[in-house]
């Protein structure tokens, strides 16, 4: 049985399970639509948020980018397990406690205004809509790779699959399909680095083979790769070499604008009661963990062996692969598949038969690029968000492992997508049409409003997807950036400040247009190809780059909430009772002095 086959057989499987999960739960009421009604169990209701949470920014491009970059794109790591523990310990309990479906309606209620409700809409919207496109970029990618079309095609196929099972199932629909593509997703991600780590080192646990010994040549995995790709002119694997202030910036900005996504709180609204908010974060980080300790194994061991077959005789003194050898050898065929997606390609500029691959603007590595004949690095095109999805195929692993890893990128990208859109069509229907502009509206019609929001999200997502800002864990970082500027500081205001309803709105406002605006500046105004004035390389602020703005943002934010709400009237009465409410328990005593 052909590769194809296999592929197509485990994500028809995985496909149907997940469409048949949304039709037996399906939402009839509007509360089973926003919020599964309120009945999932802690360990469910984790595992799912895990689901909804690691996303194809986590599956598909994460160890790209830490591949290709080492040890300082471990802040993707360090900032996304941090935020969940300020969500767990910060809002999850609080805002369950509040009662209410979604974060606008926290927002407007404890503002005790429209204004504030609507303008929590507008952030969220712009969030997670920016959030949206990175999934729809990695469903791009692994669509057209496991159905061997272009990835404009598979986005597109992506798209229509997205809409079947999310539109129909609302929240209780996409919480047991988020239970099924955990289970798919996990396996996919660690049998792949089980058998990758028992070929390098031995050891069946990568996150320990990742320190361990290079069974081949006996040296340690991470010094014999740091050695390769210096060798090459790239930077030392395990080094720092970003601005550290950049990086700082960049963690927290991961971190505040973790906890202030709406699409993973509003998971937090679906448990019984206000303990259960707590142990589903608890369990949500458990099972996150299991991902997140593999991934800087992956990324590492997915950069040697693909260095290592292209300098296949030992590195530069070797010489590097052959086109012959790319055409006719199976261990080869990978290359030729991921080509037609159009995310991976090569060319012999120096017409020497050879691919070479090396870092062809390292000043220090010319004199041996001249020496041997190079024109440049022949490895023109190596997308970061294929490299978990070919690695099995790199590795030269069996075709049910590679059928596995296709269902399982898919998995990812799909339950993150879900969510959002749900976050996205909550928002409009239930936030601004039902609150705002139609308060009579039936709830049939609230549903039918929810649905078609959600279908056009799913349009201007996917159209975004086809030129993303970034790679998928580059996009992703932008929204969490627009998330941690806007809805972050009016959430943690809402509960633990008197702020009135003028400062959260100005500040609301303020932290978004301020961050949208750096964004733009730097990824094109509304993401549009070559309209941006500066570039990450070379940013307008010293060193901060859009990717780590949103700290910034959030500080801005803060602030003007602060100085706006000093300069006007008090909160009301009932308004301040009700803070206190949410964060003292009932019937809980003042503090004594024995």
């Amino acid at each position: 049985m052909d590769q194809f086959t296999i592929n197509l057989m485990f994500v028809g499987a995985s496909f149907a399970l997940y469409i048949g999960i949304a039709i037996w739960a399906r939402a009839g009421s509007t509360s089973e639509f926003y919020a599964a009604g309120r009945g999932v169990h802690p360990v469910t209701n984790g595992m799912a948020t895990a689901a909804d949470w690691m996303s194809a920014a986590s599956f598909i491009s994460m160890a790209g980018l830490i591949a290709f970059t080492g040890y300082d794109n471990s802040t993707f790591l360090m900032g996304w397990t941090g935020g969940y523990v300020l969500l767990a310990l910060l809002l999850a309990p609080y805002l369950r406690k509040f009662g209410k479906f979604t974060v606008s309606e926290f927002i407007g209620d404890r503002f005790y205004s429209p204004t504030a409700r609507i303008v929590a809409v507008i952030c969220l919207i712009v969030a997670s809509t920016t959030y949206v496109i990175g999934q729809m970029t990695g469903v791009g990618v692994a669509f057209g790779r496991f159905l061997e079309v272009s990835n404009t095609t598979g986005l597109l196929i992506g798209a229509c699959v997205v809409f079947a099972y999310a539109v129909f199932g609302g929240m209780k629909g996409v919480t047991y399909t988020q239970v099924a593509q955990y289970c798919v997703l996990i396996m996919a991600y660690t049998i792949p680095a089980i058998f990758i780590s028992l070929q390098l080192t031995g050891n069946p646990v990568p996150a320990l083979g990742l320190f361990g010994d290079h069974a081949a040549s006996g040296e340690p995995l991470l010094a014999k790769l740091d050695a390769i790709v210096k060798e090459l002119g790239f930077n030392e694997y395990t080094a720092h070499h970003s601005d550290t202030f950049n990086m700082v910036l960049f963690t927290l900005s991961l971190m505040i604008g973790t906890a202030g996504l709406p699409h993973v709180i509003m998971r937090f609204f679906t448990v019984p009661r206000v303990a259960d908010a707590r142990w589903s974060a608890g369990w949500a980080l458990v099972f996150i963990a299991l991902l997140y300790l593999t991934a800087p194994a992956v990324g590492a061991m997915a950069r040697l062996n693909i260095t290592e077959m292209m300098w296949p005789n030992g590195g530069i003194e070797g010489g590097a692969v052959t086109v012959q050898q790319i055409e006719n050898d199976p261990q080869y065929d990978w290359m030729a598949t991921w080509k037609k997606t159009g995310l991976l390609a090569w060319e012999d500029k120096n017409g020497d038969g050879a691919i070479q691959y090396y870092n062809d603007q390292n000043a220090d590595l010319q004199a041996t690029a001249e020496a041997n004949g190079w024109a440049g690095n022949e490895l023109t095109n190596f997308n970061r968000d294929i490299l978990v999805l070919a690695n099995p195929e790199i590795a030269n692993l069996p075709s049910w492992v590679i059928g596995l890893v296709a269902a399982g990128g898919l998995a990812a990208a799909l339950s993150t997508a879900a969510g959002l859109l749900l976050a996205i069509s909550s928002a409009v229907s239930h936030d601004l049409i039902k609150g705002s502009i139609n308060p009579q509206i039936s709830e049939k019609g609230e549903l039918l409003s929810a649905r078609i929001a959600m279908a056009v999200a799913i349009a201007v997502a996917t159209y975004l997807g086809l030129n993303p800002p970034g790679f998928a864990a580059q996009t992703v970082a932008l929204a969490f950036g627009l998330a941690a500027a806007s809805i972050f500081p009016a959430l943690m205001m809402g509960i633990f400040t008197k702020v009135n309803n003028k400062g959260a709105v100005a500040g609301m406002l303020a932290g978004l247009i301020v961050t949208l605006v750096y964004i733009f500046l730097h990824k094109g105004w509304l993401f549009i190809p070559d309209t941006n004035s500066f570039t990450d390389a070379d940013p307008l602020l010293g060193t901060v780059k859009s990717t780590s703005f949103g700290a910034i943002g959030a500080m801005v934010n803060f602030a003007v909430a602060f100085i706006v709400s000093k300069s006007t009237e008090a909160i009301p009465v009932e308004i301040e009772e009700l803070v206190e409410s949410v964060r003292i328990p009932r019937g809980a005593g003042a503090a004594k002095d024995h």
